[in-house]
């Protein structure tokens, strides 16, 4: 089975489906402790690959080099990924794809945003004409095998949100995300004007979106859930809280309890996990 066709199996069945967030390879060995399915973040990416906020700056061969060092870490998770505009032109959409979906990637995101392009969450964004999307959309649709493809609208304007919805939900697309959504009366609107096409909502830390729990998620028609930035956040504001120790502590390190703290010991077992021989074989099968 195709990891495309797992991930819509996955979307298919009850519930909403969560997919985490990861920056790096560390992040991931972590999350692929506690959850089946990834979200390869844009906005994580730029900040722990590049130091920069997500406008736009992603050059494509790094987005593939990572994803392909996670399928090798972590073959039987879902892995989902942001493309952004497809790195503005078609062409590059199509190149970028068949790459992914050559190295093991289970689906893609791709906006309609253009360029200078924001985090979903942020002010100023601006979209393409809609046809113009569509026709990178499609090309994209037709390029792909079995990936999944979640067809994104960044519009902000409230009759073209559900206009442009209602438009991505009848090409073939998997998924439709609509990002920024900022209640769950308008969650509910675009669930209604979907119709029947799975539907993505995304959540991160200090985002214009409610805080939702899958429980609630699913009662409101939701299929999958990414969350973009947990990972990210805790990493950057645990940095923070060590090194103001350490500074306070001058220069001496903290006692690392060694029965649950984290020390070189737990540090390298979750590293080692990534080269095991039984991460190859599904947990379903007894791993």
């Amino acid at each position: 089975m195709t990891h495309g066709k797992k991930l819509r199996d996955r979307i298919a069945g009850p519930g909403t489906t969560p997919l985490i967030g990861v920056y790096d390879m560390y992040s991931a060995s972590i999350a692929a402790k506690h959850y089946d399915g990834m979200f390869v973040s844009g906005f994580g990416f730029a900040a722990s690959y590049y130091g920069l906020p997500d406008i736009g700056f992603i050059a494509w061969p790094d987005m593939v080099a990572f994803v392909q060092r996670l399928r090798g870490a972590f073959p039987h998770h879902h892995l989902l990924v942001d493309i952004d505009d497809g790195y503005v032109d078609p062409e590059v959409a199509c190149h970028v794809v068949e790459h992914l979906e050559r190295i093991g990637a289970s689906g893609v995101i791709l906006e309609d945003q253009k360029r200078p392009r924001r985090c979903g969450h942020a002010d100023g964004k601006q979209v393409l004409p809609l046809e113009e999307y569509l026709e990178k959309l499609n090309q994209v649709l037709e390029t792909r095998t079995d990936l999944v493809v979640v067809a994104r609208t960044d519009a902000t304007d409230e009759h073209d949100i559900l206009h442009r919805a209602e438009r991505l939900a009848a090409t073939d697309a998997d998924v439709v995300l609509v990002d920024g959504v900022r209640s769950v009366e308008w969650i509910k609107r675009i669930r209604e004007v979907v119709g029947g096409k799975p539907l993505l909502f995304n959540q991160i830390a200090g985002g214009k979106s409610p805080r939702l729990s899958l429980g609630e998620l699913s009662d409101l028609g939701v299929d999958v859930a990414i969350y973009s930035t947990p990972c990210l956040f805790a990493a950057h504001e645990a940095m923070d809280s060590a090194l103001t120790g350490l500074k306070a502590a001058d220069g001496r390190l903290p006692v690392v309890d060694p029965a649950s703290g984290i020390g070189v010991r737990a540090s390298t077992t979750l590293l080692e996990r990534n080269i095991a021989r039984d991460r190859l074989v599904p947990e379903s099968a007894g791993v």
